[in-house]
């Protein structure tokens, strides 16, 4: 299995979110074509895979999405972004980082693995939506659902995100940054702009919780 023509064929595909024009299509093929049982699970707009090969735990995933940011304005590309040109050894191509480059690679590491351990212990999945650059609403968070629905658990998750600095796998990021999200009210007290000794303005309440959030190490 040639990772780079496979990745060249995904690019190929104009698949700006959420549209994910047949880059699933040739996914679905090659992992059907690898003894995986293949589900779509198209939510509204959104084009969503799962597929699994294996029958025990535990279940490790590979998940990505095959949809693309807008190319914006298209001139002012060096080469046609929807045409994977190779120049100087270098791939270009929208989705060439992001992340049709890592689906390519993890259809071929997955192609490797099953053609060297013919009776593994466990079950090997893959998670693919087109709705990664866009709103999410449609994507992951309804395949979980599904999966949930289903008594499905996931164990090991592979995401295939570009995050390497200076070469090829010098950063392995273990989990999520994560966030949190919460409501803060401020009371002032009205007062007469004659009198600004008597009131106090919430908004100057404001900027020092502001300041110690953003400066906090």
């Amino acid at each position: 299995m040639n990772c780079l023509e496979i990745c060249k064929k995904l690019i190929s595909k104009q698949s700006v979110s959420p549209n994910d024009s047949g880059c699933q299509d040739i996914i679905a093929k090659i992992l059907a074509d690898l003894g995986f049982t293949i589900t779509h699970l198209p939510f509204a707009d959104v084009s969503n895979l799962w597929a699994t090969i294996g029958t025990s735990g535990p279940l490790f995933v590979f998940a990505g999405h095959t949809d693309v940011v807008p190319t914006g304005d298209v001139n002012k590309w060096k080469f046609n972004p929807f045409t994977p040109t190779i120049d100087n050894g270098y791939l270009y191509g929208r989705g060439a980082a992001d992340m049709k480059s890592s689906l390519a690679a993890m259809l071929t590491a997955v192609s490797n693995f099953l053609a060297a351990n013919n009776n593994f212990a466990g079950t090997i999945g893959m998670l693919i939506t087109s709705d990664e650059e866009g709103p999410a609403h449609n994507g992951t968070k309804q395949v979980i659902e599904y999966l949930t629905n289903k008594k499905i658990k996931i164990d090991y998750c592979l995401i295939g995100e570009p995050t390497s600095d200076n070469k090829l796998g010098d950063v392995v990021k273990n989990g999520r940054r994560g966030s949190m999200h919460a409501t803060a009210t401020f009371y002032g007290k009205q007062g007469h702009v004659a009198y600004p000794q008597l009131a106090n303005n919430p908004n100057h309440l404001i900027f020092p919780a502001l300041d110690e959030l953003i400066n906090y190490q």
